[in-house]
């Protein structure tokens, strides 16, 4: 029974001191410092766990710093990128905004100069009216004087008001009177203007 016990003993040994022998050569333990009577006894020579320097984690330090500025420079790139995406954008809208700005200018200058030139046709028309109210309230020769030192346009105004007054109130016009006193070279080439151009006119 103690023979047993004894080559139990001897045999546990065994394999614990194989165990701590086999973590040292793996480089897990550093059992040189416990068996080093034994290593020298059987002439194996353990290996140590390599040692880390001061500089060996300054190392390591900087090179994490190394990463974070390279993460942190790709990242001020992206920045840039988008930075200039962006302002490329706003002047893009800028000039789309100021042009938007020109057309609308544009639009109300043309707007405003249709206005005046309407209110201008409108004080014309006006005008010419009032002018064919007068002439048709004068004697004939008088009326006719008057039309005799007008230009040849405003007069074709004036007598083309006058039909449209008469024809309105049902009346006789007195334009074909007024031509009939009228210089008979200076009727004829009023009422060839007249035959020859637009109402509007």
């Amino acid at each position: 029974m103690a023979g047993r016990v004894v080559v139990l003993l001897l045999l546990v040994a065994a394999l614990a001191a194989g165990g701590i022998v086999w973590f040292d050569y793996l480089s897990i333990i550093d059992a040189k410092a416990v068996l080093s009577p034994l290593s020298r006894f059987i002439g194996l020579q353990g290996r140590s766990q390599p040692k880390t320097t001061p500089e060996e984690y300054l190392n390591l330090d900087a090179e994490r710093l190394a990463v974070r500025l390279e993460a942190m420079s790709l990242q001020n790139m992206e920045i840039d990128t988008r930075k200039k995406d962006l302002d490329s954008r706003y002047g893009e809208i800028e000039q789309m905004a100021q042009e938007l700005e020109e057309r609308q200018k544009a639009l109300d200058e043309r707007e405003n100069s249709l206005k005046a030139q309407a209110a201008d046709a409108e004080n014309k028309d006006r005008n010419i009216e009032e002018n064919a109210r007068i002439l048709n309230g004068m004697p004939p020769e008088r009326a006719v004087g008057i039309m005799s030192a007008m230009d040849d346009q405003d007069v074709i105004d004036v007598l083309r008001k006058t039909e449209e007054l008469a024809r309105a109130a049902g009346s006789t016009s007195m334009v074909s009177y007024w031509l009939s006193l009228m210089d008979p070279q200076r009727a004829a080439e009023l009422q060839r203007k007249m035959a020859g151009r637009p109402q509007s006119l």
